[in-house]
């Protein structure tokens, strides 16, 4: 038996860029599928070369080869057992743009939404748009033949590309395109010649079979071998990595329509919603997308009300984009179309913010119905069956019929102008015999479709997933035509085997099925019943973290943004918690700390990943399990307790600040403590907050939680919080004793203390938040750890549930203040670095509306500061931390140099110090009239 070390000796023997580590290996055993199945091994190719010396090596050991983008394909598409070569990672430039000729050339690894950057500045764009346009990329959308919401009016991606270059499976070039518009083949001319006599071998099922609607993606395109409209390029788009290997690709461009209008149609309920759709084609929409009053619930209950923008009454709704180039033409449209009585209510939405809120709104779709209406996780496996579009409507009720026979739930969506229709199911995969529930429930449904005349995948290939049931909508004559297609291109199985022909069973490999306890978990998870396993299985792959997400204020996923590496995703992490869920990996195993290392707990993916994934709270729970007990990083025992040495560097701060400048000891001291010497170590101020606090008499009570950084390095962001709260009418009152929210104690994984510490904290403001009495936080992590973190900490406590439902902001407490005005900032122009817990945790709309009333010209950033509290400090940390903040901070604090920076979080206005030498302010200090600020 080949050894896997064998493999990747010879793959490093061919100079090849390899990763064969647990680590590694499990992050790319998933994709956005319900399968796991390890690699041998990982290769970035560099060049095409390097694909051809990987092929070569795969053929000299008779190891597959599995090609992969940005891993979010939902049908298994894209693991394998052998040699994964992920493309993402290094072949991923455009390399070329013709505005007259409308293409581009791209590499295989290339993302969407990077091509479309390259592009748009010719006033064109490559048409379909996935809802994972931002990370999918082009070598993938190829593979599965994606589509997306816009394909009524620009098709499918096999009608938007021009050329492919390959490698066949023997090493062999081949070209494909079109001269004077008349396709062509060039090489591999065995394999080409082999797959036309194989057609003219089936020729009646080729003609009849296939091409009966469009959105009809399963199995091979054999139509396009016929030979009175033999055309390879489109023959090989769909054909899933099974065929050969595309090195790159020549793309059609389009030329967008400037003017857009969105007609949101209201029905009872989904099936209505369906049946309306052809009625709706008929006006000429570029879009026709349906959504399911049950996916709207999921995405308030994450997200708050402020998530969704009003929509017409309802239980499900299509959202009908028209386009054009003249602004009152297509406003009459869509006038005409709400007014044509197809549906219950309407609503025509012209503001273009409001538009990009509903197609977030889809987008986030798969994300989101990761979790059913029942509160269970929601699978993947069944997502995208597409039927002849009038007759959708009867195919979406008979689908109900079926999922409610099966005792699951479902919230449908989808491209409802195609016939397509997306879903997840609550398959019990944790219970026995949950895998056979899933194989009886898709064996079912793959009959259903093929009654309507359907096709199992409308758009993200058959894979893993779909390929075992392709007789339930092929004859047996299609389905010995595509074993004929795949021996004349990839004889020796080499390329994706288990995928289309020869298919693994739908039920092998399943990735969350049966049960992983793991006893002695330090915190809870309300949201999976406290089961880490659930908790670490919301991640569905989709891949969001990969993703730029500052267009929408978003803060996921920094550090891969930073690095770019699988690993450093909030999907690669996800994916090792998995295999340490699964028993895999050990809490301490070198590959769960090289996963985590990087994550810089900043919570943006517990509210920017559709599926509710917590890395944060995760990596606490990893650093808890592994350290308890055992000696811990020095820095846990220094920035982990940083309030404890704070107080008492607060008795003789003088000398403490002395310490940390004189070179010598300041630079042992920094070593001490694990922090990085290229770092400024804020000074400790003269005199803690706590120590100048004065109560005054009258006001309106309310509780000021004086956390140990607003005390011990910033009291004038305190004092600016007491003045203001005064101007508003407040009496501020601090606890009768010290307290603690326990951050750095929760972030350094000391989660014993942290629930000591936040016992004690509610112990001593429990009394006031019984008796109605609001408290105030300064710093948005300690706040968003009373209101967040303490039901994890300290499950089911009624004085802790008291203390979180007390808890406001002071942007909150005073916009709900009778009376209060704020400032007039006229003319004060604001950059606004919102700390990443404040954007996650607590909101930060109210914030944005109460700078909206003071007239400030206020620019909101996304992303992340990069410093997230000890990370930015700790060794190893530094480079890392300054990429993050060149993302968005820094670039905006060097256009705007007489801005006044405003941030609420003391690591935020530390890391704009400490990098930029400029002062910021809290929002205190900004609403303050005696502070310079103003």
């Amino acid at each position: 038996m080949l050894l896997m070390t064998d493999v990747v000796a010879a793959l490093e023997a061919a100079g090849l860029e390899v990763r064969a580590d647990a680590g590694t290996r499990g992050m790319y055993a998933s994709d956005a599928s319900l399968y796991r199945i390890p690699p041998l091994a990982v290769v970035r190719p560099r060049h095409v070369d390097e694909v051809a010396a990987a092929l070569a090596v795969a053929r000299e050991t008779g190891v597959p080869v599995t090609s992969r983008g940005a891993g979010t394909s939902v049908a298994g598409n894209a693991v394998g057992r052998g040699i994964v070569l992920d493309f993402s990672r290094h072949l991923n430039r455009v390399l070329a743009v013709d505005p007259e000729a409308r293409t581009a050339v791209v590499e295989p690894g290339t993302v969407h939404a990077v091509l479309q950057k390259a592009v748009t500045p010719h006033g064109v764009r490559f048409g379909p748009d996935p809802s994972t346009h931002p990370r999918c990329t082009i070598g993938g959308m190829i593979g599965n033949n994606a589509c997306g919401s816009r394909s009524l009016a620009y098709g499918r991606t096999s009608d938007n590309v021009a050329g492919l270059e390959l490698l066949t499976a023997a090493g062999e070039t081949l070209a494909t395109g079109y001269d004077a518009r008349v396709p062509f083949a060039r090489g591999a001319a065995a394999a080409v010649d082999a797959a036309r006599a194989a057609v003219g071998r089936h020729l009646a099922t080729a003609r009849t079979e296939f091409d009966r609607f469009g959105r009809q993606v399963s199995g091979y395109a054999v139509q396009h071998l016929l030979p009175e409209r033999f055309d390879l390029t489109q023959a090989l788009v769909g054909s899933e990595g099974t065929l050969a290997v595309i090195t790159r690709a020549t793309v059609k461009l389009v030329v967008d329509a400037p003017v857009r209008v969105v007609v949101v149609l209201g029905f009872r309920d989904i099936v209505a919603a369906g049946e309306a759709a052809p009625a709706v084609v008929a006006h000429g929409p570029t879009s026709c997308e349906g959504l399911d009053s049950r996916l709207i619930d999921v995405l308030l209950a994450r997200r708050g009300p402020a998530a969704v923008p009003p929509l017409p009454r309802g239980g499900a709704w299509l959202f009908v984009e028209l386009a054009g180039d003249d602004a009152g033409e297509v406003e009459a449209r869509a006038r005409r179309l709400a007014a044509d009585g197809i549906s219950d209510a309407t609503l025509v939405v012209t503001d273009p913010a409001t538009q990009a809120q509903l197609w977030r709104i889809r987008e986030d779709g798969a994300g989101l119905a990761g979790r059913a209406p029942s509160d269970r996780p929601a699978w993947p496996g069944w997502e995208d069956a597409a039927v002849p579009p009038q007759r959708l409507g009867a195919y979406l009720a008979r689908f109900d019929e079926l999922v409610a026979a099966y005792k699951l739930t479902s919230a449908p969506f989808g491209h409802f102008g195609d016939g397509c229709m997306h879903v997840r199911l609550d398959f019990p995969l944790d219970e026995p015999g949950g895998t056979k529930i899933l194989r009886d429930f898709l064996t079912d449904a793959a009959k259903l479709v093929g009654e309507f005349g359907g096709s199992l995948s409308g758009e993200h290939g058959d894979g893993r997933a779909r390929s075992e049931l392709l007789p339930h909508m092929y004859s047996a004559d299609a389905i010995a035509l595509f074993a004929a297609v795949k021996h004349a291109f990839d004889p020796g199985n080499l390329l994706n085997p288990g995928v289309l022909v020869d298919p693994d069973p739908v039920d092998a490999d399943v990735r969350p099925a049966g049960r992983f306890p793991l006893k002695a978990l330090a915190m809870a998870y309300p949201h999976d019943g406290g089961d880490l396993a659930q908790a670490v299985h919301r991640c569905t792959g989709v891949g969001k973290c990969r993703a730029d997400n500052s267009a929408a204020g978003g803060v996921m996923c920094p550090s891969y943004l930073a690095t770019r590496e699988e690993k450093d995703s909030t999907r690669g992490r996800a994916r090792v918690l998995q295999e340490v869920v699964r028993g895999e990996l050990a809490w301490s195993d070198p590959a769960v700390h090289d996963a985590l290392d990087l994550c810089l707990s900043c919570k943006g993916c517990a509210s920017d990943c559709p599926t509710g994934i917590d890395m944060a709270t995760y990596k606490s729970e990893v650093l808890h399990q592994t350290y308890r007990g055992r000696l811990r990083p020095r820095s846990h025992y220094t920035l982990g307790m940083l309030p404890r040495w704070a107080r008492l560097a607060g008795w003789t701060p003088r000398l403490a600040n002395l310490g940390m400048r004189l070179p010598g000891l300041g630079r042992l001291l920094r070593w001490l403590a694990g922090v990085d010497r290229r770092r400024t170590v804020p000074a400790f101020a003269r005199r803690p907050f706590r120590r100048t606090f004065r109560p005054e008499p009258g006001g309106t009570p309310v509780i000021l939680f004086a956390d140990s950084f607003s005390d011990a390095f910033s009291p004038d962001a305190a004092a600016a919080t007491v003045r203001v709260l005064r101007a508003a009418g407040y009496e501020p009152r601090l606890p009768s004793s010290a307290v603690c929210c326990g951050l750095t104690w929760i972030t350094t994984g000391q989660l014993d203390s942290a629930r000591t510490i936040l016992s004690r904290t509610v112990a001593a403001l429990a009394p006031d938040a019984h008796a109605g009495v609001p408290i105030v936080g300064i710093e948005p992590s300690c706040t968003a750890v009373l209101r967040s973190d303490i039901h994890e900490l300290l499950p089911g406590d009624e004085d802790a549930a008291a203390v979180a439902g007390a808890v406001r902001t002071l942007a909150e407490l005073l916009t709900a203040t009778p009376g209060w005005t704020p400032p007039d900032l006229s003319g004060v122009e604001v950059v606004a670095q919102p700390h990443c817990h404040h954007h996650a945790v607590l909101g930060w709309k109210t914030d944005a509306d109460l700078l909206a009333a003071t007239g400030a010209k206020v620019r909101r950033l996304a992303g992340c500061c990069g410093l997230a509290g000890n990370f930015g400090v700790e060794i190893g940390h530094y480079d890392v931390s300054v990429a993050v903040a060149g993302q968005h901070l820094l670039p905006a604090l060097d256009a705007a140099p007489d801005a006044v920076v405003l941030a609420d979080g003391f690591s935020c206005r530390t890391q704009v110090a400490d990098l930029r030498d400029r002062p910021a302010v809290h929002l205190a200090q900004l609403l303050d009239p005696s502070t310079p600020a103003r």
